[in-house]
């Protein structure tokens, strides 16, 4: 039996366990690097503060990021009937670079989950919007499913405004769904890394949510290099398993951008490597 054969028959009630909603928090610490940390060393864990991570690092070290943006990726429509249709952008099919898309003007088509699809039998959805002072409708129209999921197209008048600007101003940060709330106006910047940049993530890499500016210098003082890559998280990370087998649970794909000069340092370094996150690690 190959590595694979096994991984795909790996058994979800092995991973199974109690989770107390208390014990969830609801929101983050505030400063962010007053987070707890877990140290293990020499067979002993202990605890300390996120605060203090540079000076647990090696000075050889090279910390690899994941620079991904948390777009507002959660927007929602309501029919003449008044039913609310929830439309969740999962990745763009046309144009499919995202930053092409994120400039699209006029239309776009992005592959989506929809809530209350069966509400929705056909025909558009409009809003209307108000944006740098201008009056705009904007629509979304079912097109086509693909991969269990929706083909939605937006399109919108006037047609010269970037569809990154319309997903500003109509969508929501998709926060997790077992935090079990609405989003708020403070999820803009907590549900944020300090690093965050490149928009496409419909999700946090929430490891690096610890960081502040504060760490960051810290880490440059003591020598650390650092390097970033590029992975758009997508919606596996809320997507509950139903599956009794790994194999049954279905991934959606994710964008990932990694450097020539990135990959070449990796080959060479004869230091630490560190990554931050499962994020930078499958990237």
């Amino acid at each position: 039996m190959t590595l694979l054969d096994k991984v795909k028959n790996i058994s979800i009630k092995d991973f199974s366990y109690d989770l107390p909603d208390a014990r969830i928090a609801k929101y983050p610490v505030d400063p962010r690097d007053h987070s707890q940390l877990l140290l293990y060393r020499d067979g002993e864990i202990s605890r300390s503060q996120f605060k203090n991570l540079p000076q647990y690092l090696p000075e050889n070290s090279l910390l690899v990021y994941n620079n991904t943006k948390v777009i507002r990726a959660r927007m929602f429509f309501r029919k003449e009937t008044g039913a609310q249709i929830e439309i969740f952008c999962l990745e763009p099919l046309m144009p499919a670079d995202y930053a092409q898309n994120f400039q699209a003007q006029g239309s776009c088509e992005w592959l989506c989950l929809v809530g209350n699809l069966k509400k929705w039998k056909g025909g558009k959805l409009h809003r209307q919007l108000s944006l740098n002072g201008q009056d705009v409708v904007f629509s979304a129209e079912h097109v086509g499913v693909e991969d269990k999921a929706q083909r939605i197209r937006f399109s919108w008048t006037p047609a010269e405004i970037p569809f990154g600007d319309l997903l500003e101003q109509a969508g929501q940060i998709p926060i997790p769904p077992y935090l079990n709330r609405e989003s708020q106006q403070s999820d803009e910047r907590s549900y944020q890394t300090v690093y965050s940049r490149i928009e496409g993530s419909v999700a946090a890499p929430t490891a690096g949510l610890h960081f502040t500016p504060a760490v960051l210098q810290s880490i440059d003082e003591k020598q650390i290099k650092r390097q970033e890559v590029t992975l758009h998280v997508s919606a596996s990370t809320f997507q509950p398993v139903k599956s009794e087998q790994m194999d049954g649970h279905p991934m959606h794909l994710e964008f990932i951008s990694v450097e020539a000069s990135l990959i070449e340092d990796l080959l060479k370094y004869e230091g630490r490597i560190a990554a931050v996150g499962t994020t930078s690690v499958r990237t």
